[in-house]
């Protein structure tokens, strides 16, 4: 058994042929591939290209940046993984801090062979695919729309009200004019960060929490990366097959059956400071955004903004 500071999950391991994997060395800040790996374990081909690096102070900023410089170099579907995020940034700018080693951080290049007008559901089909990964481990998360992965708690917090943040999602389109000459198809970088090892004195703020707080068994964060590209690779594989209609793909219904969000009253703050929607969120349209109806009976549709869970 391997002693690891802090208490906190083994360090991200890679062979001596740069998969991912239990025997090997440690981690190293040069370029790794882990795609054969995860393609083995997670039965599916989950990526062409993987990456790893030690620190980065945001894997999607690196890898906008890094698509931008090298297309040709970052086929999709690709993953860059960072042992420690330093500088993570969430959705409207917001920081996503962990420990080093306590948590996973990882951005995946995609480019979605679906209408443009569809590409609202990529975040909500990564919440679903986390869901889906740490269920493995006896979890069972919800997602909150349209960013968060959420675990139960034993008492309510404003906002959330019996849950806590256990992860975020950040889907940022990179225009294939800037990464791939000629094509008119879109790259999205979608980054995942999730809690997996911290203690509670380690959470940045009250409405989160970990995987090891939520009594995952030992929880390693390789394993879990493993669980999580397989999913993201089925979720999105089976939207593509759909032509980007998750109700045909039957995906909606899979969202719905783990959602928070959905069933219950919500005050949704608009994007921009466009005012403030109150209601029952009581779904989602064919783009991904909620649907909240007001107490007057008026169905009013929200695609951005932050979303809170009233009692």
């Amino acid at each position: 058994m391997r002693e690891h500071p802090a208490g906190h999950a083994a360090p991200l391991w890679v062979s001596s042929k740069g998969r991912f994997g239990g025997e090997g060395r440690v981690w190293r800040d040069a370029p790794v591939f882990v795609s054969r790996q995860v393609s083995r374990q997670a039965d599916s081909p989950g990526v062409r290209e993987g990456r790893g690096r030690r620190d980065l102070p945001s894997t999607n900023a690196e890898l906008v940046t890094a698509i931008r410089s090298d297309p040709a170099g970052w086929p999709a579907p690709s993953a860059l993984v960072a042992e420690h995020q330093t500088a993570g940034k969430g959705r409207a700018g917001r920081s996503w801090e962990t420990p080093a080693r306590a948590g996973l951080t990882v951005s995946v290049l995609l480019r979605p062979q679906v209408p443009a007008e569809a590409l609202g559901w990529l975040p909500l089909l990564a919440g679903l695919a986390v869901v889906r990964a740490v269920s493995d481990g006896g979890v069972t998360a919800a997602v909150k729309w349209p960013n968060d992965v959420l675990l139960p708690a034993v008492d309510t917090i404003a906002g959330l009200g019996l849950y806590r943040k256990v992860a975020g999602i950040l889907a940022q389109v990179v225009p294939e004019a800037e990464s791939t000459p000629g094509s008119e198809a879109l790259a999205v970088v979608l980054g995942i960060g999730l809690n997996v090892s911290q203690s509670a004195e380690e959470l940045p703020v009250p409405t989160a929490t970990s995987l090891a707080l939520a009594g995952y068994p030992r929880p390693d964060r390789t394993d879990v990366l493993v669980r999580l590209l397989g999913e993201v690779h089925a979720v999105v594989r089976r939207w593509e097959q759909a032509g980007g209609d998750a109700a045909a793909a039957g995906l909606l219904d899979e969202y719905t059956a783990v959602s928070a969000t959905l069933g219950t009253r919500v005050r949704a703050e608009l994007a921009g400071g466009a005012g403030t929607v109150a209601g029952e969120a009581v779904g989602l349209d064919r783009s991904g955004a909620l649907v909240v109806r007001t107490e007057s009976g008026e169905e009013r549709t929200v695609t951005a903004g932050d979303v809170w869970h009233l009692r």
